[in-house]
């Protein structure tokens, strides 16, 4: 049979034309595939090429990673569009407006998100490669963005443990070393967050510097390089089910087209391949669906390997897999990729300002109220995705209301904050807004509910009706400080207050907590308000300087007051008004934790707290001497037997000394047979009840079984010091089916018998398992405290409502 012309023909040759540029193999010295390049190696080899390519390249550095690694991206085109670059972007974007008559296909391909997903950078350097000299005739309508690399941190660290772990020469035995990273794998960037899935949170620095460039562009086709386990053939569009409802037919029947072109060379090679399996276009943060839900055509690219197969191994099936067909094939689907663009460039163009036309959804407007912080930290977020938003004048709004999921009407202030669909990025707003995101498959990648406003903890209802709304300038000020005051009071009821609070106390200030609501001088305060005397802070000679100073920094008004005796409540010298320690914190890491969410702890308390903690590694934690410790935290992971009676009994002791334990997720099962607690995890009684079931059906019968990500609506007990600052309902993101029974005291926020999901997905066995479950509870054992929670209050960085919980138990419990 006659074959196909294959894109990849000049990887292993030197080609025949004279070249103005070096090959990567030729610039770094050893051939491309045989080795992994390290990050400033692949930045010398974009920088030359920016240097003798001006004409057909341009490079930007558009931020640095935590680590201070540079992020790149590469234009690459004809000379007369490199030229004409900017007037092309402008013309573009005229069609988010409906304007304009652009003709240029944009392409934009993101390589190792992933940092173990290691061939993705390697495959970026051959594809520029080719673009600028095999294959640059594709690049007279078409605009290449190349980003080479969006986890330099990750990759450099899987390239580097690679380096110092492999064999010489490298061993094909998938049980060696070389093949198995440890606990803290390349995977994930610097605070061990998945950046595939941050893109609509933007919690990370690497995601929050690209979509200002993302923004700028909004391309017509967005492809994300990766990796999966080594055993898999090549994935490639269409995507699986669910596809979002609000994905086009256009999108959906692109998806074929590019499949079928990507096709058409795997099939040549006879390289193994699937489609529409696993990977589907829901979760709104990943590299493929906040593409689509902007407009264009997302892809997920999907190559075995990853983190096992280092450069190369045995596969499952008795195969050779090197770094060097890996790489063809990420070269392969890349080159196709701008290949079948550059053929549909008018295609693209077209349903691209089509799909910014009014779509006329459900509903137009979400309009919300509630905490004033919560409001601000959601309108940076907006403001980051460029999403319009505004405030309406006072009023009535009536429509789906988010707390009771019936109709109801809610008042509008000033202060109320509206976001419409009826604007260029309403496709995302309906996506990130809507209560309830439609599942045609239970069957998911990911979680499967984010709503925003039930991330937020605001009351909003979801409108039929365009509610007309003005954007307005944020004017938050807070007033100078009154000097030679009785006392200093301030409220208590947002992550912002937290970070005020966090820096006071690094600051030597001593504060007090009200365990009681009071009103004094006709201000009234609710539980956990925050009291400063200046007798406690007599010998700060730059208490009321630095007290101003905080509170302009964070926009809080603090009520100066004359007394100490309340209105009503407890007077300030009450033994209910408690002094806050100044704790020191540490956190268990590595094994027995698991990496994401020792991760998440770490990144709240460097990067959203900002109050230092210390970080214990599994390895040498029993050694430890844990008196120099007030508080300890155990991440969610996997325990087993890692604690024995012995150390079981050190905790203990410890608590009952004062000390201050919060446990999370299965940490729990990890204390658990301390003497003396009550916490007891709920049994699935019915699970051995079942009759047999058919094979095919297997995973229809487990997911019963699952919650995939999915919102609770819970009741919250706030006079309890773990819930001061919240309402008596609280929207919980349940990750799972794993649950515990009622304390025998001291349960803060819990599940009742209504457990059916307000958002999201869960199994009918999984809904009767959590019925009367705890989530966020509270245990005494002797002077000190152990905190259980259950459900993850800071899962990706994102679910802002559950994070003063986290505060509250580092802050407001004793």
């Amino acid at each position: 049979m006659k074959k196909v012309l294959l894109l990849t023909a000049l990887f292993f040759s030197i080609s025949h034309q004279a070249q103005k540029v070096k090959s990567p193999s030729e610039f770094l010295g050893y051939e491309l595939g045989s080795e992994f390049s390290r990050h400033h190696e692949v930045v010398d080899y974009y920088t030359y090429l920016a240097e003798n390519a001006s004409d057909r390249l341009k490079l930007i550095t558009y931020g640095k990673t935590n680590e201070r690694r540079p992020l790149l991206l590469a234009f690459i085109s004809s000379p007369q569009n490199i030229s004409n670059l900017e007037s092309i972007r402008e013309k573009h974007l005229k069609a988010v407006r409906g304007e304009g008559d652009a003709s240029k296909a944009i392409v934009w391909l993101s390589y190792n998100v992933h940092g173990n997903e290691s061939v993705g950078t390697e495959a970026s350097m051959q594809t520029v490669y080719e673009l600028l000299t095999s294959k640059k005739g594709l690049l007279e309508n078409t605009i290449v963005i190349l980003d080479p690399c969006i986890n330099p941190d990750g990759r450099d660290r899987y390239s580097n443990w690679y380096q110092q772990f492999r064999n010489t020469p490298h061993q094909l035995d998938v049980n060696s070393k070389e093949h198995r990273e440890g606990w803290w794998s390349g995977r994930t960037n610097h605070y061990i967050f998945d950046l595939n899935r941050d893109w609509a949170w933007l919690t990370q620095k690497e995601s929050q510097h690209r979509i200002k460039m993302y923004n700028m562009w909004l391309p017509h086709i967005h492809a994300d390089f990766h990796e999966q386990s080594m055993d898999n053939p090549y994935f490639f569009a269409p995507a699986a089910e669910p596809y979002h409802e609000v994905i086009t037919k256009f999108q959906r029947d692109f998806q074929e087209t590019i499949g079928k072109n990507h096709a058409k060379y795997f099939d040549a090679n006879g390289w193994t391949y699937f489609t529409k399996e696993v990977y589907d276009l829901f979760y709104p943060s990943y590299g493929d669906t906040y593409p689509t839900y902007n407009g264009g055509i997302g892809l997920t690219y999907e190559q075995g390997g990853s983190g096992r197969a280092g450069l190369a191994v045995i596969t499952r099936t008795g195969d050779t897999l090197t770094l060097k067909d890996r790489l063809a094939h990420h070269l392969t689907t890349g080159l196709s990729t701008v290949e079948i663009s550059s053929k549909n460039a008018d295609k693209l163009n077209a349903e691209f300002k089509k799909f910014f036309q009014n779509k006329n959804y459900k509903y137009k407007s979400y309009v919300l109220n509630g905490n004033e912080d919560h409001i601000n930290t959601l309108k940076t977020l907006l403001s980051q995705h460029e999403i319009e938003f505004g405030h309406p004048k006072k009023g009535t709004v009536k429509g789906y209301d988010y707390s009771s999921g019936n109709t109801k009407s809610m008042n509008l202030t000033e202060q109320s904050l509206v976001v419409s669909t009826n604007q260029p990025k309403g496709t995302l707003v309906k996506v990130l807004f809507e209560p309830k995101a439609k599942l045609s498959d239970s069957l998911t990648y990911d979680i499967t509910a984010w709503s925003l406003p039930y991330a937020y903890g605001l009351e909003t209802i979801a409108s039929s009706s365009v509610i007309s709304s003005q954007k307005t300038a944020d004017t938050i000020s807070a007033p100078n400080i009154e000097a030679n005051r009785y006392a200093y009071v301030t409220d208590w009821n947002s992550m912002n207050d937290s970070r005020f609070l966090a820096d006071v106390l690094k600051e030597g200030i001593r504060v007090r907590k009200s365990n009681h609501p009071f009103s004094i001088e006709g201000t009234s305060f609710e539980r956990g308000s925050l009291i400063l005397l200046a007798e406690d802070n007599e010998n700060k000679k730059d208490f009321y300087s630095t007290l101003e100073k905080l509170s302009k920094l964070h926009n809080k008004k603090v009520t100066s007051t004359t007394s100490g005796y309340v209105d009503s409540g407890k007077d300030f010298g009450s033994t209910s008004v408690r002094m806050i320690k100044k704790p020191k914190i540490a956190v268990l890491s590595g094994k027995p934790t698991s990496p994401y969410r020792f991760g998440e702890i770490w990144h709240f308390f460097e990067q959203q707290l900002k109050y230092p903690i210390s970080v214990l590694d599994g390895d040498y934690f029993k050694s430890l001497d844990l008196t120099e410790y007030h508080t300890l935290i155990l991440p969610d992971g996997s325990y087993g037997s890692y604690f024995n009676e012995k150390d079981l009994k050190k905790l203990s002791t410890w608590v009952k000394n004062g000390g201050k334990l919060i446990v999370m997720g299965r940490a729990i099962d990890g204390i658990s047979q301390i003497k003396g607690l009550s916490i007891k995890k709920k049994v699935d009684r019915d699970s051995t009840k079942s009759s047999p079931k058919l094979h095919k059906n297997a995973q229809r019968e487990r997911i019963k079984k699952a919650i995939t990500g999915a919102i609770f609506k819970t009741k919250v007990d706030n006079t309890h010091p773990l819930a001061y600052g919240y309402g008596t309902d609280y929207f919980t993101l349940k990750m799972g089916n794993s649950a515990f029974d009622y304390l025998k005291s001291g349960n803060v926020v819990y599940m009742e018998d209504n457990t059916e999901p307000v958002s999201g997905f869960a199994g009918s066995d999984a809904q009767k398992l959590v019925k009367q479950s705890l989530v966020f509870g509270v245990e005494s054992l002797g002077k000190g405290n152990i905190i259980y929670m259950g459900d993850n209050p800071l899962f990706r960085g994102f679910w802002e409502n559950g994070k003063l919980f986290f505060a509250n138990a580092l802050f407001m419990i004793d």
